[in-house]
């Protein structure tokens, strides 16, 4: 497109109802799954199923939902049985509030979600927050076959401290909760950047905004921001990486990093600082695409996913 300008948000009130780009998503299977969270804790979990083939787990992230993945489904289902869970809180998934958020809880989740699923050592792309929490999951002996971390964030930067600091103010949850509860739709738009604006539409804004309609979904919003983002497991993660790969130890799995060159919400810098601490990652860059490449770029995103991908079957035949 001759006169795109890379990350240009259009007017919100400008939006078409339905995006340029047709999907097939709504047409995909729905399953509900009762996924263990905790010793005593189990919370109803929705997911998009699509394709044939072995399985293979889609994990989305911060403030999006299985709808991010509408692109690539089709694709990707002519190999693979797709799995896209909305992550608790997230699209048509209870938020278990009284559940701790933290990557330690979530590596715990992801585990039972693999077991309510019944999918085993399946492979998983996991993109944004969800493949910094991949990453944590791996390394703690969670089973995926192999891991696609899609422009995932996780190396320690001074604003996660800085929002950890606002998020532990009296009132700062009810303050974040009262201005998304404004428009959700609008504050939907406005937070999730793509290389090509062009893309969105109401539909989007919808499916993203659905749970910040709520008072529980607002409260999971902050929650991710607060305990799942929060800078000690950054740390934590980083070290342990480093310290793996000072005694040249590999990682738990095969490992590909995907990221885009310009990101507004995650800093290209962040995936070469993890090659450095996975030296032995396969480590791709994404022409023209944005933190969800998925969405705006799924015909450069999928063949380094395929081929990475395509590596396990070979193997395994």
């Amino acid at each position: 497109m001759a006169s795109l300008t890379p990350f240009r948000q259009g007017r919100f009130d400008a939006l078409p109802d339905v995006p340029r780009v047709a999907h097939g998503f709504f047409e995909r299977e729905t399953l509900d799954v009762d996924v263990a969270w905790g010793p005593r804790r189990r919370a109803r979990v929705h997911v998009r199923k699509h394709g044939s083939g072995p399985p293979l787990l889609l994990l989305h992230g911060l403030m999006t939902s299985s709808y991010s993945w509408r692109y690539v489904l089709g694709p990707l289902g002519e190999r693979f049985t797709c799995y896209a869970p909305d992550l608790p809180g997230n699209g048509k998934s209870e938020p278990c509030l009284d559940a701790s958020y933290s990557p330690a809880s979530f590596v715990t989740w992801i585990a039972a979600l693999q077991d309510a699923l019944g999918i085993g050592a399946a492979p998983c792309i996991a993109n944004s927050m969800a493949g910094y929490l991949a990453m944590h999951a791996a390394l703690e002996g969670v089973r995926f076959e192999r891991l696609i971390q899609v422009h995932g964030p996780g190396i320690p930067e001074a604003r996660f401290a800085a929002l950890g600091v606002a998020l532990s103010l009296p009132f700062a949850h009810d303050v974040l909760g009262a201005v998304i509860a404004r428009d959700p739709e609008r504050w939907c738009h406005r937070n999730v950047h793509y290389y090509d604006e062009t893309l969105k539409s109401l539909e989007e804004a919808r499916e993203y905004a659905a749970p910040l309609r709520t008072r529980e979904g607002r409260r999971a919003l902050s929650k991710y921001l607060q305990e799942t983002m929060a800078i000690g497991p950054m740390r934590a993660l980083r070290d342990r990486l480093q310290a793996r790969r000072d005694r040249a130890e590999a990682f738990p799995v095969p490992l590909m990093l995907l990221y885009a060159r310009r990101d507004p919400m995650v800093p290209a810098r962040i995936g070469t600082e993890y090659a450095k601490l996975v030296p032995g990652a396969r480590f791709e860059w994404v022409e023209d695409a944005s933190h969800f490449a998925h969405v705006d770029a799924p015909e450069r995103f999928l063949p380094p996913v395929l081929s990475f991908l395509n590596d396990r079957s070979r193997r395994a035949a």
